[in-house]
């Protein structure tokens, strides 16, 4: 068969344009064996190929790119041309449009595609008689699922311009529409333009905009298919957005769970979503954390595992009941207690309902790990099943989830692993139950997943920047990982210290060798059932804070990659560079008193050693935050705390660290002007670590993270059709918008957390378009605990925001939370997604008494319980008629759909 590709595009002198593709004469995606195209003049670029059909209908995709000197300097977007072949044919001529990255990519994610815009699979076969076909493909992805698209012109075969006689075109690969006209039909010039028409009232809604369409080709031969393709819809339609909710699945609450959140709920709060007018549910990380069997575990973003999901998430009801009825009355009584509960009882609920499981899998476990339902999945998900099952298991052998202390096993070997997995293996029967727990938990997720697409429901997952580093990942893949760091964040409104998360860092120059498979299987994982996710502190991937491992607090941490000073560039800002007085930590003899109180004679003599008439450093056996930490383990007395604390602080007590790869460079302390370090210097010493403070934080780096987050995120991006929002808080870089408007992630907006300087608010109505705005997040204290945090501000709020009169009531009542929530309807943002506690807030009969008890997490304390559960089962707020009419209202009212 004979293919001729043609397009349009101009190029400059020494340029040349290629074309790669899925079949071996296109180079089977390899740039290097990609066919060069001629030059026809004016801008149009052809290449002839003989091509060998495999099967009567054959489908190849490809994409263009232009090269120089034969590097590939500038390609198409991601999305391919794709043309299927069919036999009776003998020559296609392809006609293309060069394809740019649209204004509106969020509309050809899979939470459109496959959701909120999808469509049934509708064909309309046009027989074409002559032999001469001429097909017409076009992009149009905003177009609702009671909607299609339609062609006319000023052709007879297209209706001559009557609206009511327009054709509709088939939809089969969603959001791409394609008609067959029979060429002899036609007379060219042809002109044409597309429109939108409605399948229920069968009548034309709107036109596409701007001039008709022209196409002017030459004279076709019999047996020839001239397909057209790279349009794109024309439209200026009104922004659309959506309004939903977010929630830890472990913290849904109903009759039919067992005392924690699980995949039943979910389907439950589809149904609650659905009924309330909403259209998207977020969630919180889902993976296993399961490393102590302890309330330890239950913080979600330290995962053992990035493809492994918690077994607490299973519906037992959904997974099947025991046949033995004392058994069944004893779990029953469980749940009932599990239930009664208004927190999650994580060590409990977790225990039981892995007991239940591992019951229910002495009972149906051979049966079902027989089927060929099972055996699919085994296959698909071996590469990370089977070793997060060694893992679990090793883990409980050996009583610890530190690899390193697992003998043999201390260094992941495969075939080892594949001989402990093996079925005549001694630990079989406890691995396949791990098998078993993640089959089921993929089959009920999936049904989930499905069951909120065919309801129009998109879910949103939540991707972790870090991992635990005694995870499977480090285990498995410890090239990876930087063991000798720690990630976490610098100090901002969350924590004046800054957070360490104890994860390790990446190597992300070993990730790029790798084409970041790493990342783009984590992607590939989530879209099994998210069509929308989160990247979690999508700051990482421009620099992650990276904290020595000598350090709990995250202040004396560093960004990596960075670009630290030399002496010498520290020397030119006008500052003497004293290495000892500067990088070791000691304090003057004066803070003690402001550090300890009348502790501050005690800690001296005990804990300090002099190393000048007025100063102290801390003494070798407590000299750095890790020993301290080892010091007071367990002490919880009001003295200790405030020693430990103090000593913490003395710790953190340098105006520059030391970098960890180049020894003679220096990063600036973060939040150095609040220390006594600081307080010593004299003026001009200030001023001039001031003007280097600045230049580093928020001058320096601007290109060269720019460069780092492209690098990464760039083929990341591209490599997903799910919907990419970046959760960009704290201390962002003046190179973060930039990158994220460019990919067209969705930014994070939070009232309460400005992005713009000097303001104290967010200006909610100059919110970007391609956003998600919410109230609050799990890391932030609900609308009516904040209402409670600081009276002045509130007030300023409550005049000055809200355009109240009067004094501020020292209640967030339903009628200020609804007021808030319409304001954040009100925005440009794409999303509108407000956590359930401040759903519930608009409604004085349905939310929680005790307002303490609505917060998720405190980033503060590393030891935080995440055991937030709603008060309210799921089956009765499907009953709250006059609340759930409210959330509908709201949202209706606000023009999201």
């Amino acid at each position: 068969m004979k293919v001729t590709f043609n397009i349009n595009f101009h190029t400059v002198w020494g340029q040349k344009l290629c074309i790669v593709g899925s079949i071996p004469e296109l180079g089977s995606w390899e740039p290097a064996l990609a066919k060069e195209m001629n030059y026809k003049g004016d801008g149009n670029w052809q290449l002839e190929l003989e091509l060998e059909l495999t099967s009567p209908q054959q489908t190849i995709e490809y994409r263009y790119f232009l090269s120089i000197n034969d590097k590939q300097i500038f390609e198409e977007w991601e999305k391919n041309h794709q043309v299927t072949f069919e036999g009776h044919a003998n020559h296609y001529t392809l006609y293309d449009y060069w394809q740019i990255r649209p204004a509106n990519l969020s509309f050809y994610s899979s939470a459109f595609t496959k959701s909120l815009f999808a469509h049934p699979c509708n064909t309309y076969e046009r027989v074409v008689k002559s032999g001469k076909k001429l097909t017409i493909k076009i992009s149009a992805p905003r177009v609702e699922k009671w909607q299609s698209v339609a062609i006319t012109g000023n052709q007879e075969c297209l209706g001559n311009w009557h609206p009511d006689k327009a054709l509709i075109l088939s939809c089969d690969t969603f959001p791409d529409w394609h008609i067959d006209l029979d060429a002899n039909d036609i007379i060219y010039p042809l002109e044409y333009k597309f429109l939108v028409y409605d399948n229920d009232k069968h009548q034309p809604l709107y036109w596409e905009e701007d001039e008709n369409r022209k196409l002017n080709l030459p004279p076709q031969d019999f047996g020839e298919t001239v397909v057209v393709s790279g349009l794109s819809f024309r439209d200026n339609l009104p922004l659309w957005r959506c309004a939903g909710t977010v929630i830890p699945v472990f913290s849904l609450r109903s009759e039919q769970g067992f005392g924690v959140g699980d995949l039943g709920d979910l389907r439950m709060l589809v149904d609650w979503a659905k009924k309330t007018r909403q259209r998207i549910i977020q969630v919180l990380p889902m993976n296993d954390t399961t490393m102590s069997h302890t309330w330890r575990d239950s913080y979600p973003y330290s995962a053992i595992s990035v493809y492994a999901l918690h077994p607490m998430y299973i519906s037992l009801p959904l997974m099947g009941e025991l046949k033995d009825a004392d058994r069944v009355a004893f779990y029953k009584a469980k749940q009932e207690e599990l239930n009664a509960k208004d927190f999650v009882d994580y060590e409990a609920a977790v225990g039981y309902k892995l007991a239940y499981c591992r019951e229910f899998f002495s009972q149906e476990g051979q049966a079902i790990l027989s089927s060929p339902e099972y055996h699919e999945f085994f296959e698909q998900s071996q590469s990370w099943l089977m070793p997060y099952a060694a893992y679990s298991y090793l883990r409980e052998k050996y009583q610890t989830s530190d690899f390193t202390k697992w003998d043999k096993n201390a260094i992941y070997n495969k075939s080892q692993i594949r001989e402990l997995c093996s079925e005549d293996s001694g630990a079989y029967p406890e691995i396949s139950f791990y098998y078993f727990l993640q089959y089921i938990l993929h089959t009920q997720f999936k049904s989930v997943s499905d069951y909120a697409r065919k309801n129009g429901i998109v879910l949103k997952g939540d991707l972790p920047i870090g991992v635990n580093r005694t995870s499977i990942d480090a285990w498995t893949e410890p090239q990876y990982f930087n063991m000798n760091g720690q990630a976490g964040a610098p100090p901002d409104d969350f924590s004046v210290n800054g957070q360490n998360w104890g994860f390790p860092t990446y190597n992300w120059d070993i990730m790029e060798k790798d084409h970041f498979s790493w990342w783009k299987k984590r992607f590939h994982k989530l879209s099994d059932y998210f069509d929308c996710f989160r990247i979690d502190h999508i700051l990482g991937f421009f620099r992650i804070w990276e904290v020595p491992l000598d350090y709990i607090q995250g202040l004396c941490g560093h960004f990596n990659p960075a670009l630290p000073f030399t002496r010498e560039e520290i020397e030119q800002y006008g500052l003497t560079f004293n290495e000892a007085r500067f990088t070791t930590p000691h304090i003057n003899r004066k803070f003690l008193p402001e550090l300890f109180g009348d502790l501050a004679e005690e800690v001296e003599g005990t804990y300090l050693a002099q190393s000048s008439s007025n100063h102290f450093v801390l003494k070798s056996f407590c000299d750095t935050q890790r020993k301290i930490e080892a010091i007071f383990d367990g002490k919880t007395d009001e003295v200790s705390l405030r020693i430990k604390d103090g000593l913490f602080a003395i710790a953190n007590e340098v105006l520059f660290l030391r970098d960890p790869q180049e020894k003679e460079k220096f990063h600036p302390r973060i939040s150095a002007s609040h220390s006594y370090i600081y307080s010593e210097l004299n003026t001009s010493e200030k001023y001039a670590f001031d003007q280097l403070y600045w230049d580093f934080f928020y001058h320096r780096h601007n290109d060269f993270w720019k460069a780092q987050a492209f690098k990464r995120l760039t083929p990341l991006v591209g490599s997903t059709n799910m919907l990419v929002c970046g959760e960009d808080l704290g201390m962002i870089p003046e190179s973060v918008p930039d990158v994220m408007n460019k990919l067209q992630i969705l930014s994070l907006e939070i009232e309460r957390m400005p992005k713009t300087p000097q303001r104290e608010f967010s200006d909610l109505f100059s919110l970007p378009y391609n956003s998600v705005c919410t109230t609050s997040t799990h890391d932030m204290s609900p609308l009516r605990n904040w209402w409670k945090e600081d009276r002045e501000k509130i007030q300023r709020y409550y005049n000055n925001v809200l355009h109240y009169e009067g004094q501020a009531p020292g209640e967030c009542s339903s009628e200020i939370a609804s007021r808030i929530i319409t304001n954040h309807l009100a925005t440009n943002s794409m999303l509108t997604i407000i956590p359930l506690q401040d759903w519930f807030a608009i409604d004085d009969t349905v939310k929680r008494k005790d307002i303490e008890a609505e917060r998720i997490n405190v980033p503060a304390n590393s030891n935080h319980y995440w055991c937030y559960r709603m008060h309210i089962p799921l089956e009765s707020l499907l009953m709250k008629e006059e609340f759930n009419d409210k959330v509908a209202q709201l949202i209706v009212a606000s023009g999201r759909k």
